[in-house]
Order: C-alpha cells, then sequence, then structure tokens
C-alpha cells in the first residue's frame, strides 16, 4: 500500500509521494511516474514528485518525474504544491525552502490555497532564437535550466487547442533546441495582461498551466520592455497565475510566481500496473 497526495497549481495536477519513507530508487521513481500519471487506468497526472531529504539546507527536496518518466529540472506549480505540503505536514512554519535540481526555491504561503514562490533566474536569456517558424523567445530558469520556448500567436485566446496542438507540437521539437523544449504560445491582452497555452514535453500535450513557463514569458518581456514585472497577470488554460519581478541595472534579480496550490484529495494505493 502507498500512501499518495493528489494536488493542482491552476489546473497542473501531480501526484506527490514522501520517498523518504517508500525509499525508491531513481529508476523506480521514473517507473511509478509512467504507472501512476497515466489517466483513465491509473490516478493520472501531468507529473510525479518526490519528497526527498535535504541535501543542501533546506526543509526538503524535490524530485520532479514528467508523465512519461523523464526527469524534469523544476516545475512553479509543482514547486507551490510542495510548498503546502511541506507547510501542512509540519514540517516548515509561513516561509518554505524546496531544494530542486535547478537550485534552491523559496516559498511563503499567502493563504490556505495561495502560495508564492520565488523562481529561479534565467541563466539562458534570448529575445529571437530563429526555428523552423521564425525567430522565437528562449528562456531557462535555473542552472541547469527549464527550457522554454516562447512564441506570439496573435489572437490565441480564440484559438482551439486542436488548431494549435500541430504549431506546438513543431516548436517543441525544432531543432534549434538540443535537448528539447516546452512550446509557449503567448498573446498580450492589454497592459500587464497576458494569455499562454504551453505544450510540455513529457507529457507531450497541452497542460494547463506552466508556472516555469509562465514565468519565462513575463523574464522575456521584461527584457523587451513589454512589461513592468509588477503584479503581470498571465491567463492560463487551468487560471490565473501572476508574477512579479525585481530588477537592477536592467537585470531581472527576483522573479516571483503566486498562484493556487489545492489539495485534491489523500489516498492510498493499492493496485497499479506492473
Amino acid at each position: 500500500m502507498m500512501e499518495f497526495w493528489k494536488m493542482n497549481g491552476a489546473g497542473n495536477d501531480f501526484i506527490i509521494l514522501d520517498n523518504r519513507t517508500l525509499k525508491a530508487s531513481p529508476a523506480q521513481l521514473e517507473a511509478l511516474a509512467r504507472q501512476l500519471c497515466s489517466r483513465r487506468i491509473c490516478v493520472g497526472a501531468d507529473g510525479l514528485m518526490a519528497v526527498e531529504a535535504p541535501r543542501s539546507g533546506g526543509d526538503l527536496r524535490m524530485g520532479f518525474y514528467n508523465a512519461d518518466g523523464s526527469v524534469g529540472e523544476m516545475c512553479g506549480n509543482g514547486a507551490r504544491c510542495i510548498c503546502r505540503w511541506v507547510y501542512e505536514q509540519g514540517l516548515a512554519g509561513e516561509v518554505q525552502h524546496i531544494e530542486t535540481t535547478a537550485g534552491l526555491v523559496t516559498g511563503w504561503r499567502i493563504g490556505r490555497q495561495t502560495y508564492r514562490v520565488e523562481l529561479n533566474l534565467p541563466s539562458v536569456l534570448e529575445p529571437a532564437r530563429p526555428t523552423a517558424l521564425g525567430p522565437a523567445g528562449y528562456v531557462e530558469l535555473g542552472n541547469p535550466g527549464v527550457p522554454h520556448s516562447l512564441y506570439l500567436v496573435p489572437g490565441l485566446a480564440d484559438k482551439s487547442l486542436a488548431e494549435l496542438r500541430p504549431l506546438a507540437r513543431q516548436l517543441r521539437h525544432d531543432p534549434a533546441y538540443p535537448k528539447g523544449a516546452n512550446a509557449n504560445l503567448y498573446d498580450r491582452l492589454g497592459p500587464d495582461h497576458l494569455v499562454i497555452r504551453t505544450f510540455e514535453r513529457g507529457v507531450e500535450d497541452f497542460t494547463l498551466a506552466c508556472g516555469t513557463g509562465t514565468g519565462s514569458l513575463v523574464a522575456l518581456l521584461i527584457q523587451t520592455g513589454e512589461v513592468t514585472g509588477q503584479g503581470v497577470q498571465v491567463e492560463n488554460l487551468g487560471g490565473t497565475l501572476t508574477v512579479d519581478a525585481l530588477c537592477q541595472d536592467g537585470v531581472i534579480s527576483r522573479l516571483y510566481l503566486t498562484g493556487p496550490a489545492v489539495l485534491v484529495y489523500r489516498g492510498w494505493l493499492e493496485d497499479f500496473p506492473e
């Protein structure tokens, strides 16, 4: 019997396992991610997060696995959910410190279902990388960073996912990105008001929200002068995320993501695919 938590951040959903007691190896966790994240035949989720003992002074360490079992560097929506998990378990107070592959992430409890995390800063920020579709922004948050391609699609909010899927899939696998990239299609709705649709690697489809994609988009548009970086509202399919940034000499020094961290249910898994 295996205990788990099911959580979501703006519809981006995750299974959380406490690997301090489970003691699964990385290979076993990769296999569990493929099994447990499969929708309709198991719990179903965009990814699996394994809570590990800290190594570098954090409250806990977060291992992130995409639904296909591949390892992810970081997940902004997942980090908010882990921050709530840590708080609910009594392992940290109103401020949480989570170790990730991309670096240390600090979180703050804003309300029962609302958390803010400080995202990793961009290690790569290119306003216009050449792709088969034309110039696209490219951002990696953290080091090693989460790769995000950012492509402007006018009228995005009115387009169906079926209409957008071929474009997003092409961008996701473009040769310009040696390790692949999350494909983020975006549009501007107004001052500091954006809309985004993210086709995520490892899920290989659109997800309802992407925290690092949202943060990457705002970081890019701060660099190009298209948003202020203060209270930027980004409409994801699953809800609105807010990004705030501090800049020093034209360079982002702090990047914050605020949004929901919802506990859907806790459960115990007895039978699952092998």
